[in-house]
């Protein structure tokens, strides 16, 4: 075997390990969601609280981000990595000791705090995972459009699973028991990835500076510009509006009907999840990346946000006009969130392949962590958001909001150059 063949093998390994793990954790963080915002939603909780759940978490993300790709720039991609994974486990472990005695208050700081943890967790993770695709993947013939597609698309999948597993076992075992199961698996997943990870990811550089984790790149700079509108837009109804709404039409307040409620709420996350996945993984090939110059995929991002926006607008008027729920409402608006779903996928997926083809390898860790900062800034933004206009106006008001955001990210896509 050549030294080339052992590069490129000791490069796929390393990319399969960090795949796999990061598929763990995101089966975790997909189920943890759901778990989290099923078992408060029975317990009476509010859109607005049900919000500010999750406040943490993402805002956790906005100042991991900020540090993560300096933090992994110093000390390696592999340590952020294990990091991220080894604290979602301490993070579901605490989550198992939630009191339903306490206080509404004191459960509400509690589980922000351990949200907060996980959402640290979860960008340690998503960094490393995305730089490590930037240096393993082949050069040329749009591999690494194809290799990060491979991995968002995954991923995304797997984290749809995890809706639904979240909402089953809420359903089935219970909040304890449910947390702690997956903390166990989590914690032999990790233990496996330290034993058996290849080398071939950086290991650091002492010297780094904070200060150059602001990038002073143009196109970076714009693309986490519109990231940040792309994945607000999505989370200013996901996030609360959607499993309310549903809630609200699916549930008479029985036991019963709450557990088939739960399943029906699961199983959508789940679908537009999986289907999410699926068309990033097949973005490639639907976009014909592997011949075309990255001018041609700059003006495909440009073209995909535009149509992103009338999807929300649309079903904000269609929600607003019908007035009261009906069946045949709940299944236009099913069918809308779909065509959301596979739209915002091809811009995510633009997205993901742009930050990396903008960056150099040098910088990769760093500029996806500015990147991922803009990320999660849109969720927490979203998040914020979903509750409020959720309150406020219903469902008509969160679409349209997500509407006036896919606008301003497609603004910010137009800048790219």
């Amino acid at each position: 075997m050549t030294d080339t063949q052992m590069d490129r093998s000791s490069g796929l390994t390393a990319y399969i390990a960090v795949t796999a793990a990061y598929w763990a954790f995101m089966l975790t963080d997909g189920a943890l969601r759901m778990l989290v915002l099923l078992h408060f939603q029975g317990l009476g909780f509010s859109p607005v609280q049900l919000a500010y759940l999750f406040i943490l978490y993402e805002v956790a993300g906005v100042i991991t981000n900020m540090y993560a790709g300096w933090i992994a720039a110093r000390f390696g991609l592999t340590f952020t990595l294990y990091a991220g994974l080894g604290l979602q486990v301490l993070a579901l472990l605490a989550l198992s000791q939630l009191d339903p005695g306490w206080a509404l208050g004191l459960s509400v700081a509690y589980v922000m705090l351990v949200q907060g943890a996980s959402g640290v967790a979860k960008d340690l993770s998503k960094m490393s995972a995305k730089s490590a695709v930037k240096v393993l993947a082949p050069k040329g013939q749009g591999g690494l459009f194809k290799w990060v597609a491979v991995l968002t698309g995954s991923k995304n999948a797997v984290k749809g699973l995890g809706f639904l597993l979240g909402a089953a076992l809420l359903a089935l075992a219970g909040f304890v028991p449910a947390v702690l199961g997956m903390a166990a698996v989590l914690a032999v997943i990790l233990v496996a990835v330290l034993i058996g990870m290849p080398s071939g990811l950086p290991t650091g550089k002492k010297g780094v500076k904070f200060t150059q984790v602001f990038s002073t790149n143009h196109n970076v700079n714009w693309l986490s510009f519109a990231r940040v509108f792309l994945f607000g837009a999505r989370d200013v109804w996901f996030v609360v509006g959607i499993p309310i709404y549903f809630y609200a039409v699916l549930s008479d307040g029985s036991a019963e009907a709450q557990r088939a409620a739960f399943f029906m709420i699961g199983t959508f996350m789940a679908v537009w999840i999986i289907l999410y996945g699926a068309v990033q993984a097949a973005a490639p090939r639907l976009l014909g990346a592997t011949t075309r110059p990255e001018a041609d995929i700059v003006a495909q991002a440009r073209t995909w946000a535009l149509a992103l926006v009338f999807v929300p607008a649309l079903l904000a008027a269609l929600v607003w006009w019908a007035g009261d729920p009906a069946p045949w409402l709940t299944v236009a608006v099913v069918i809308g969130l779909l065509v959301f779903g596979a739209l915002f996928a091809v811009n995510s997926s633009l997205h993901s392949y742009l930050i990396l083809a903008f960056t150099s390898e040098d910088r990769v860790s760093m500029d996806v962590g500015f990147y991922y900062m803009a990320n999660a800034a849109g969720r927490l933004l979203g998040t914020l958001l979903s509750g409020l206009t959720y309150q406020l106006g219903g469902l008509p008001l969160c679409l349209g909001t997500a509407a006036a955001m896919v606008l301003l990210s497609w603004l910010g896509a137009r800048r790219l150059g």
